[in-house]
């Protein structure tokens, strides 16, 4: 079986990538959701997202696999890499 790390600042654990984004404003975290829905579309993989005003918490997981894929860690790794990020 083939070990895959976890992209930077995600964690594993229950069968699904987690990650916390601190954001200045409200605003800010708001346009980082938007940019990851487009993302998710795109991919036709959607994280499970919660916000807090300035924090977010997005879950990635394939549910119909029943846990962690392939698609999982590519999609940590495409939102690590989203503008709102740099």
């Amino acid at each position: 079986m083939k070990t895959v790390l976890c992209p930077e600042g995600w964690s594993s654990a229950d069968a699904k990538l987690t990650r916390i984004f601190h954001f200045a404003s409200f605003r800010d975290a708001i346009a980082f959701i938007n940019d990851v829905a487009t993302l998710s579309e795109q991919n036709n993989h959607h994280p499970d997202i919660t916000i807090n005003y300035c924090k977010v918490t997005l879950s990635v997981t394939t549910h119909d696999a029943g846990g962690l894929t392939e698609k999982d860690y590519a999609l940590a790794t495409a939102i690590n890499a989203l503008p709102h990020l740099a």
